[in-house]
């Protein structure tokens, strides 16, 4: 598998990586400047030239990883019997300079709804280098999907009649924003999305007269009341005011850029 495979393959699955290039060299080398290895916590993919060079950068990058580091950094290595080593020696005489590049689990975000405001909302978070997923259980609500492209986000389209099932299956993460055409729709997912081990923040479309029911009847379903708090609603940032779909669509990505800034939004 080529490191570029490896990169696609390892982001569908949400696996964090870090990206190793030999950016530097002077006198001889195992590989040339370019060559490229991908690291994860347990896998390798291609190869910078073995030995200590290579087994450094692999240690390198997985403390990386265990640290949750988010900027590149680089890592100078001579190749000479005189040079520290740490895993053997290496002759080549030359001195290589690595890049070390943490590849970032993309955000996930799923609407549930792309009626109005969902789609405006879609074509906002099209722009984003996240996973986005679509879901709604009229058909005809997902035709109009070709209007975001050409997107940076992976856009996955879900129809679905019962949404639960889409919702069950999302990655652990995702943040959720319901706001469905049916309100009895909007409830089952809310009470899904509470039975969810996993996932991110929760957001429902609607007024607090809504929530007020929604709270109570989530309650009568046997959610505790801590639970039942892991939802938002009303959502959206009370900076940004209008009814219109385009500016609601706004309100809420502004808050869940937030959110996925980890930054405290307000509750609207």
């Amino acid at each position: 598998m080529t490191w570029i495979d490896a990169v696609l393959r390892l982001r569908s699955q949400r696996t964090p990586a870090v990206l190793v290039t030999v950016i530097g060299i002077r006198g001889h080398a195992p590989r040339e400047a370019g060559t490229k290895m991908v690291v994860t916590v347990d896998e390798l993919y291609e190869t910078i030239g073995g030995g200590n060079l290579e087994m450094t950068a692999v240690t390198t990058a997985r403390q990386m990883l265990a640290g949750a580091v988010k900027s590149p950094e680089t890592l100078t290595l001579r190749l000479n019997d005189k040079a520290p080593a740490a895993y053997g020696r290496q002759c080549c005489g030359g001195e290589v300079t690595i890049l070390l590049e943490p590849l970032a689990v993309p955000e996930a975000v799923a609407i549930f709804g792309v009626g109005h405001v969902g789609l405006e909302l879609a074509r906002i978070l099209s722009r984003q280098d996240i996973e986005l997923y679509l879901s709604d259980a009229r058909h005809e609500a997902l035709q109009d999907l070709g209007m975001l492209e050409p997107s940076v986000a992976r856009i996955h389209p879900r129809h679905s009649v019962i949404g639960e099932e889409v919702l069950s299956r999302l990655p652990g993460g995702t943040h959720v924003l319901i706001m469905t055409h049916d309100h009895a729709e909007d409830f089952h997912l809310c009470d899904a999305a509470l039975r969810h081990p996993a996932l991110g923040s929760i957001g429902l479309i609607g007024s607090m007269a809504k929530w007020q029911r929604f709270r109570k009847n989530l309650a009568d379903s046997g959610h505790a009341a801590e639970v039942i708090e892991r939802i938002t609603c009303p959502i959206g940032d009370p900076e940004v005011v209008g009814k219109e779909p385009a500016t609601i669509a706004v309100s809420v990505a502004a808050d869940l850029y937030k959110r996925m800034a980890g930054v405290g939004a307000a509750r609207v």
